[in-house]
């Protein structure tokens, strides 16, 4: 299986069989992250039959969820090592035995470790290295394939939930369960699909990482696999390897953009628990409160396709670093408005634009990732950056639950979640307005101090000399006279002479 044959190609091909990884990576977000989002159906049930408080039982979902974001670089790691088929095929088999373990589980402990941290380990194994393969089939419309590829999370939670609630209805939760893990099972199908390819940049290969592996082959012929400078000398070479693949940690521009990706996790996370006991508190029913969420995430999904579709048009292309700014900071204005709005006629459009940019700028984080470190390292660099995800959305929602408690009101936990993901969006386009001054000022320091560019002045005339050399026949010196016009009592004289000479 490791010995996979994989298609040549130099550049992205921007279709044919990219559109079924596309499929396969939609396929991937509906079993990852929308089955995550349907394990909270499970709550109640849960509770009840193990006779456990809120906290304890929350722990399940927080567990899932932080597992998935921060075993990521290694879902990078093996992706990278043997190949993305494996590492989904693999990531399929765990999450799928996660799942049915706990259908047999007799306490909560037992679901912390099957549902929790085995099913978690198992999409921390598929999510990252799926939404790379997508990056490196698709160039030209690499927003458009990411809007649809990662709308499976929307659509798959619309689908899966009613779904899982009469599975529940009709087996209880441990039949449901054990369905779940049947069909996580389709990971596996997912992971066939991904058929890798090589690009034209994938092999630039550093000359160091190239004689660290040719030395280290030769050394193996000669000293026996248990020597002791065998081992040091695998450690060293599997040291160059990760520094090889991880040498993106130390581009200031991913170091920005991972800063900024933790303030933009711990603003994002909060809405989707608190919003339905703020709409309960301002007066809104039940099934109003439960349309609200539906809103949320049916414009999530419009959001994903759309806003990537449209960063893709030519008048957007080159500035889908701004449209992701844009709708992260959109994104934050929309919390700051949200303690005023106390009805449901307001509340509706305030879904309704969270939603569509919350969408958005997810569709655009693996565009904005690949823009900084290239599509060669883009697998383990969205590796870190969904690691960065999982303390955010561990911490904030209890911080968020606190505020609430200590002031009484949602207000200061609404604004916090704002000003983070504005800070954010102004943290990165703060660097990349720096980053742009200092190209530009170079650039004008070389223009003033160009020496093929001298001139002359002889009373009103004046003559600008350039000399180039031209490699032809032998002979290396051309000569270029312009002359410019003559202002001179009235009348205007150009005089342009080869080897002309002013005296």
């Amino acid at each position: 299986m490791t010995k996979v044959t994989r298609a040549r190609s130099t550049s992205p091909p921007d279709g044919g069989w990219g559109w079924m990884i596309v499929a396969g990576c939609f396929l991937v977000t509906i079993c990852t992250r929308a089955v995550t989002r349907c394990i909270s159906i499970f709550f109640v049930e849960f509770q009840t039959y193990f006779t456990q408080d809120y906290a304890q039982t929350a722990w399940i979902h927080s567990i899932v969820d932080c597992v998935t974001m921060l075993c990521a670089p290694l879902g990078s790691v093996v992706s990278n090592h043997l190949s993305c088929q494996v590492g989904i095929m693999l990531g399929g088999l765990l999450a799928s035995t996660g799942l049915i373990l706990g259908s047999f589980a007799t306490s909560l402990k037992h679901l912390y470790l099957t549902l929790g941290v085995l099913t978690g380990l198992g999409f921390a194994l598929c999510y990252s290295p799926a939404i790379a393969m997508v990056g490196k089939y698709f160039s030209r419309r690499k927003a458009l394939a990411y809007g649809i590829a990662m709308s499976g999370s929307g659509i798959g939670t619309f689908i899966l939930a009613p779904v899982v609630q009469l599975l529940i209805e009709q087996f209880s939760w441990r039949g449901a369960l054990l369905i779940l893990g049947g069909f996580v099972l389709n990971l596996c199908v997912c992971g066939a699909l991904m058929r890798p390819i090589t690009l034209k940049e994938d092999h630039t290969i550093p000359e160091q990482n190239h004689v660290c592996r040719t030395q280290k082959q030769d050394f193996n012929k000669r000293v026996s696999p248990c020597s002791r400078l065998t081992k040091e000398w695998v450690q060293t070479c599997l040291c160059c390897s990760l520094q090889q693949e991880y040498s993106f940690l130390l581009m200031s521009d991913f170091i920005v953009l991972a800063i900024s990706v933790l303030f933009m996790a711990y603003g994002c996370s909060p809405l989707f628990v608190y919003l339905v006991p703020y709409a309960l508190s301002v007066g809104v029913s039940h099934q109003q409160a439960a349309f609200l969420m539906s809103t949320l995430g049916v414009i999530d999904i419009i959001g994903n396709i759309t806003f990537g579709w449209l960063t893709d048009r030519r008048f957007l292309k080159n500035y889908q670093y701004v449209c992701y700014l844009f709708a992260v900071g959109l994104d934050g204005l929309c919390y700051l408005c949200l303690p005023v709005l106390q009805s449901l006629p307001l509340l509706v459009p305030f879904s309704c634009t969270f939603g569509y940019f919350d969408g958005a700028y997810v569709t655009l984080i693996p565009v904005v990732t690949a823009e900084i470190v290239g599509t060669t390292s883009l697998s383990s660099a969205l590796g870190v950056v969904y690691f960065l995800h999982a303390v955010p959305y561990l911490v904030s929602p209890p911080i968020a639950g606190w505020l609430v408690d200590t002031t009484g009101s949602y207000t200061a936990a609404f604004l916090l979640c704002g000003f983070s993901m504005i800070f954010s969006s102004v943290l990165l386009g703060f660097a990349r307005l720096i980053k742009k001054t200092k190209k530009t000022q170079p650039r004008f320091l070389a223009k003033e101090s160009d020496p093929k560019l001298q001139l002359w002045t002889n009373g009103s005339v004046a003559y600008s000399v350039a000399s180039e050399l031209d490699q032809k026949d032998g002979e290396s010196v051309a000569y270029s006279v312009a002359s410019e016009l003559d202002q001179k009592d009235g009348e205007s004289v150009a005089m342009a002479v080869p080897g002309y000479n002013p005296t």
